[in-house]
């Protein structure tokens, strides 16, 4: 995924679908397709790796997909932490400087797990109620934190289980890491899009530091087992 850059600064679009198809200067489309590049190489290893043990499963070796799964729940952390640092930079960030980008509430159809669907239409009833824009988009920034890191935890409970020989219910465990896959993709691209519309907005003199954040983010380790959130972004000044 590449972003167009043109020369001349980007000016405010009205939606989210305008920041999407919109120009950005050189810079901010250098930035925005590092970013989106590392972040899809995470996905890559994630997705293939859980696919091939759910091929496995499918044509009947299940000690064979047990023993793939084990290893999974590193490459779901090593996808969902820096997601999660990713998200909770952009918030600071937005809150620090008062930068106010376009947003769009969540869908809850494009969710597959029951908790993420719930959590998408209480998103997207709020997004009705607050009043302002700013409010919106920290409110989406902040459940997107919220969902990506609940995947992680209940994705690492779960493999963890069928690794080990310890799921009670496996046709059901094995749905529900498929569930989890699908919906932190989803988590991925809506935070990619975020990301657009944010840096649509962005001065040009904020993009170092706010690049040198996210760079911090996407080189977390991220740990088989979920750990607590982090809660201190460093906000470069300029």
């Amino acid at each position: 995924m590449r972003v167009r850059a043109y020369a001349v600064p980007s000016t405010r679009c009205s939606s989210v679908q305008e920041d999407w198809s919109a120009w950005l200067p050189p810079p901010k489309a250098e930035a925005f397709d590092a970013c989106v590049r590392q972040l899809e190489l995470f996905y890559g290893m994630f997705s293939v790796s859980l696919n091939e043990a759910l091929e496995l499963r499918r044509i009947g070796k299940l000690e064979h997909s047990c023993r793939a799964i084990f290893v999974i729940p590193a490459l779901c952390a090593r996808l969902a932490v820096p997601l999660e640092g990713l998200l909770h930079t952009l918030g600071e960030h937005a809150k620090h400087f008062g930068i106010v980008p376009n947003t769009a509430p969540l869908d809850a159809a494009n969710f597959r797990g029951s908790r993420e669907q719930r959590t998408a239409r209480m998103s997207d009833l709020l997004s009705h109620v607050l009043l302002t824009q700013r409010s919106q988009f920290l409110h989406k920034i902040e459940t997107l934190e919220e969902m990506v890191f609940s995947i992680r935890k209940n994705f690492y409970e779960v493999a963890s289980d069928l690794g080990n020989g310890a799921s009670v219910a496996p046709s059901a465990d094995w749905r529900a890491v498929d569930d989890a896959h699908f919906d932190l993709n989803t988590c991925l691209r809506e935070t990619i899009i975020v990301l657009k519309s944010f840096l649509v907005v962005l001065p040009n003199d904020q993009l170092s530091g706010f690049q040198k954040s996210v760079n911090v983010q996407l080189l977390a380790p991220g740990d088989a087992q979920p750990a607590a959130r982090r809660r201190m972004v460093v906000i470069e000044r300029e």
